[in-house]
Parts: structure tokens; sequence; C-alpha cells
């Protein structure tokens, strides 16, 4: 980030703003410095934007599933946009004639299937209000979820009925379960409960219908409960509005040519959790396009099958599903050595350079050496967005050149429908999420005791706080929440702290409240920490962790199996398995020095670098409950998890 005031910009100040002490001014995009966006022209509801992408595509492809026959997944079956409309319109009515009423919840407890969708869809046009509930949430913060709510119809499958059966007797308002396998969930423990079939439903709707009550703008679209790393979850209330600034703001971006413009012959594959904010917009976005849907089987470990099958044209993922593509190759890279080795190094290179000037394609590179790679997600991804947490700067150089496609990095939270900021086409420089998003204005706030200001140079620095139609309108039932987060003036205080670029871009630096201080008093931000030690090859995952008390930090590492597997059996310790590796004391003294080694010459100071460590063979997962449904660490459990191992390493340490 150089200084220079020839560069572009990105965003600029909004005209006329006050000047206001202890913040910056609030910047806009600067393709629309005068005004924001609300929505797609005459198009306003979710209902509104379903019609939109029937209109659209009729007769295209809309949701696709692969069948399972004696575990072997098929080829894609679709159902079109019209085909949809009939079944949404059906479950709708069935809906309410087993007595779901408009502005009433219904659950939803389930991965990503067409049935799913189409729920979700008969919600929007009959006014239910949709309330996700995460897979891995963990049974207590479940059952706070229903009862908060006071939900009496939750959508499921016949598993996940199984463990809303079992926890019947702390759900008092719960009376009716939606399977939409059609399996039996199992008769026990039914007192107070209906269990009613998925296509029962769609088949009584259909005889004599029940008109719907279609919702308005600022009827609510869902309640999105905050995964959270720490607490009890909070429940989000989003808007019709909401969702529909975002497909606006990025509808409005791909008419100027700087955004995915989706239309009948895209392709997206669906398997980030429909319960988390990003793929609900994703989708909204999608099906506003007329774009086809593939859904993936349930198993990410099968997720790469699912693409090679689907061949997405658009590819939205997470860092930590990005991060592996890169390790893989990578280390694929170096294994092989020799000319072929020497010959992606000179086609990276090379591309990198284009990179400078705007260009992620190569006419020859592209086919000699960089098709294979390509062939991993399809072959036919012509964009790419990454999203939920920051990507290291050098995995999004490697995606935009190994991938030739449009790659975007985008910033937002549940509080704001996902829609915050987002890169743009044309903008190939990477550690940045962009400029604000043209449905909303973003300004820093001072955080003093952190000390980052406003008057910060080169960069100014602070709080990110956003404003807009993309905020949402409360916590629920949480009124003093509500208030600590949207300020009188309707800004809404993210907790993440930013800088702007001397390009008008945000970067993203810190966590207000991720961070800990050590006892010599040094700040510490251990998620920078822990992006850094998960570029090594024999990381796979890490949870770093520091004490107010305690002078240094110290790790928790998931080895990566397969590469550490091999520097073992090199260096006379063939034979053993993985847990017995892990647990070996000069493996762990190796990982600790490569990490120390590592960590310096990727510029952590010495207090950043991990004193002791502790590996484990287990990954960590949303089974576990170590991560959110969006792959993040979860540190308040991950602590608790590890307690007996954190006193251990530190009692180490003084020794």
């Amino acid at each position: 980030m150089s200084s220079s005031s020839q560069k572009h910009q990105y965003s600029v100040e909004v005209a006329g703003a006050p000047d206001i002490p202890g913040e910056g001014k609030p910047r806009r995009n600067a393709l629309s410095p005068d005004k924001l966006i609300f929505h797609p022209d005459g198009v306003t509801t979710l209902y509104e934007n379903f019609m939109f992408g029937v209109k659209k595509a009729g007769d295209g492809n809309f949701l696709g599933h692969r069948e399972i026959k004696d575990g072997v997944a098929g080829p894609y079956i679709w159902e079109s946009y019209n085909t949809v409309q009939a079944r949404v319109a059906n479950i709708g009515s069935g809906l309410r004639k087993l007595g779901l009423n408009p502005k009433e919840p219904l659950g939803f407890f389930s991965i990503n299937t067409p049935e799913y969708v189409i729920a979700l869809l008969a919600c929007y046009q009959y006014n239910f209000i949709p309330v996700p509930l995460y897979d891995t949430l963990g049974t207590d913060a479940i059952e706070y979820i229903i009862n908060q709510t006071e939900m009496k119809y939750c959508f499921t499958t016949s598993n996940k009925g199984r463990a809303l059966l079992e926890m019947k007797g702390s759900l008092p308002s719960l009376q009716t379960i939606i399977i939409s396998d059609n399996c039996d969930p199992g008769s026990e423990n039914l007192a107070n409960v209906r269990i009613s079939n998925f296509s029962d439903i769609e088949k009584d709707g259909s005889v004599q219908p029940v008109e719907a009550e279609n919702p308005k703008p600022d009827d609510i679209a869902s309640i999105c409960y905050t995964s959270g790393t720490t607490g009890t979850p909070k429940g989000v209330v989003l808007t019709h509005n909401n969702f529909m600034a975002v497909v606006g703001g990025i509808q409005w971006l791909a008419n100027e040519g700087k955004m995915f413009n989706g239309t009948p012959n895209d392709v997206h594959i669906s398997y980030l959790p429909l319960a988390h904010v990003f793929e609900l917009a994703n989708m909204a976005y999608m099906t506003y396009g007329g774009v086809s849907i593939g859904f993936y089987q349930g198993d990410t470990l099968k997720l790469l099958d699912d693409i090679a099958e689907l061949k997405p044209t658009v590819f939205i993922s997470v860092p930590r599903l990005l991060n592996r593509v890169y390790d893989k190759v990578m280390a694929g890279v170096k294994v092989k050595g020799g000319i072929a080795q020497w010959m992606f190094n000179a086609a990276f290179n090379s591309k990198k350079d284009g990179l400078s000037h705007g260009s992620v394609d190569h006419w020859g590179w592209d086919k000699v050496v960089f098709a294979p790679i390509r062939a991993r997600l399809g072959g036919r991804v012509k964009y790419m967005l990454s999203a939920s947490a920051p990507i290291a700067p050098d995995v999004m150089d490697f995606l935009r050149i190994a991938f030739s496609a449009n790659v975007f990095e985008g910033y937002g939270q549940t509080e704001n429908a996902g829609g915050l900021t987002i890169s743009l086409v044309g903008d190939t420089e990477s550690g940045h999420v962009g400029p604000p998003q043209v449905s909303c204005e973003v300004k820093l706030v001072d955080v003093p005791e952190m000390n980052y200001t406003s008057q910060d140079k080169p960069y100014p620095r602070g709080e990110v706080c956003v404003r807009g139609p993309v905020v949402f309108r409360e916590y629920y039932k949480l009124p003093d929440k509500t208030a600590e987060t949207i300020d009188k003036d309707g800004w809404c205080h993210t907790g993440d702290i930013g800088l702007w670029d001397d390009q008008g871009r945000l970067v993203i630096i810190d966590r207000l409240k991720n961070i800990f201080k050590l006892a010599q008093g040094e700040y510490i931000a251990p998620e920078k920490i822990e992006s850094i030690y998960c570029k090594h090859e024999l990381v796979l995952q890490a949870f770093v962790h520091g004490e107010s008390l305690q002078a240094s930090l110290v790790g928790i590492i998931v080895p990566d199996e397969e590469i550490l597997m091999k520097w073992t059996g090199q260096n006379g310790l063939e034979g053993k398995t993985f847990e017995e590796v892990c647990k070996n004391a000069d493996v762990k003294n190796h990982i600790l020095q490569t990490l120390i080694k590592f960590g310096k010459t990727n510029d952590l100071k010495g207090f950043e670098c991990v004193k002791n460590i502790y590996l484990t063979h287990e990954q960590f997962s949303t089974e576990n409950d170590l991560l959110t449904p969006t792959f993040k660490l979860k540190r308040h459990q991950a602590k608790i998890r590890f307690q007996k191992e954190i006193q251990a390493m530190y009692a180490e340490i003084s020794q």
C-alpha cells in the first residue's frame, strides 16, 4: 500500500458529512457517492425476488441434487424454476392448512437440500418467519432458540427429528415436526408432537389451496441466530428490505461491469450452511439471476466429487477450504520437484506479474500448467468469492493465478445480511476487502485503548461501523443488546477494527474482543498468528492462546497428517500411527522449532511466537463444537476443551 494521490479511489467521503471528534468521515462506494441502493428496480421482497427469477429462467434448471444408490452418487437431477414455483405454492398452502399462520416462526433444522429451499421460498411467499437452527449448535442453543421464538413448527430431516424428539421434554411450544426425507424418525416420545411428511403437506396444499398473504418489505425475512464464538446465540432480525438491499447492491455493481452477473447460464454449488446469512444472501442473489443451484451430498469430504460432477461457473467459499486447495497444490508441486516445479514457478511468477496490470489470464500458461488445477473445481469456474473470515493475500493471488478467475473478497456480518464491503472486477490487488457496497456507508470510530484512531498515519484506523438499508432491525427480544450495537444515529458497530488503504478500500486488521493482553502488557491478536502458522505445510489447524498472568503464548496444533507422516517415515518413526506420532516428544519439538522459525520469517514479533505447543490428531470441527458452521474457531470452547493441556504447557515453560 504505497501512498500516491494519483491512485484510483474506490470509496469517497460522504459530501457534507460533519466533522465529529473521535471518528473518521463516513465513506461510500465511489461508483455511487450520492445515493444508497435499496433494492433492484421493482423487486422489494424475497418473494418478488423469487418470482423475478422464475420470469427470467422459466423452464431452466433451478434446484439440482444427486440421488445416492448403494452409497454411490449419481448425476444431478434437476427441477426447473417453473416446477419449483408450483411446489412452493403447494407447500405454503399445506403449511397454512396445518395451522401455521403468517408472521409465525418455522424452524429449519437440516442440511441444504431442494426441500429446504422450497420450504424457505414458501416462507417468503406466505410470510412465515424462517428460523434456522444450526446443525451443530448443541442442544442447549437449539433449546434456547426454539423456546425464545416459541416455535410450534419445525422443518427437519428424520435423523434431526429424532434429536428434537429426545429434547421434547424441554421444548413446550413445539407441536409439529415436518420430515423432509419422508423417513420415520421413530414414534417414541411422541407425547404432544405431530409428525408430518413434507410430501403429504405438499399434496394437501395443492387441493383447494389457501391464498398466500405476501410479505411487505419491512416484514421479517429471517431470525438468524449468530453462531457466536462465546455465550448464548443472539437472534438477528433481518427484514426483506435487508436482503433485497444486498441483492440490489450486487446487481447494481454487476450492471456496471464490476461484479459477477448471475444468469440462467450460471451454476452455483450450495454447500455452505443455509442456516448462515452468507449462503442465504448468496441464494437470494442466485435466484434473482435465474442461476442453477446444485446441492452437495451433505458430506464436505465428498465436495470435490460433487463439484467435478456439477462443474459450477461460480464458486463461493470460506478461507478454511480455499487454504486447503492452496496447500495441496503447493505441496504437490514441491513433491514433483525438478522441471515440473521449475515450470510451475515460471508460470506462477509470469502470471503474478500480470496481476499487477489487472490481468488473470495467460494464453499459454493457462493451458499448459494451470488446466489440471482448474479441473479440480470442474474446469468452468469464472468467479470465486471468499468471505466469513480474512484470507491471506498470497492465497488470493494463488486463486487468481491458478483458476484464471475473477476472485472477490467480501466482508459482512449476520447483522448486515452479509453485505458490507466487496472487492470489484479489475482490482487484482490482494490484502483488502474492497470498498463499501453500494447499499451502505461505512465509517471508522477511534478505539483509544487499542491505539487505533482516525488520525493515524499513513492510514486512518478504528472500529468499523455501518449504516444503511442492510443493517438489521434488532436482536430478537434483546433491546439492551440492540442498543449496544446500533447507536442513536443508526450506525451498527461491528466490533471489527479496520483501516482505509490509500485507494479507499477497507482492510480488516483486528477484532475488538478477540484480543488479549499478556502479563507484560502486550496486546495479542491470535487470529493473525493462527493464519500465519496455518500457511505452513505441517499445520492443518491452530489455536493460539495467551493469558494476562502469563508472559508468553502457547498453541494447540493439528498437524497435516499426510505431510507429517512423510516426515516421520524419513526420521526413524515409521510404523507408528498418526495419533502415536502426535504424542512423540521429538515430533512436537520439531514442529515447535519449525513454527518459531516460520513465525519470524513472517514478521511475527518475539512475543507473538508460541513458546510451547500440544499436538492433537483430532481435527477441530463443527461436530466436536470447536468450529462455528462457517469454520471459525470457537475460542471459548477450545479453551475449555484444552484447559488441562494449556496448564501443562505453561507449567513446562516455567520449569
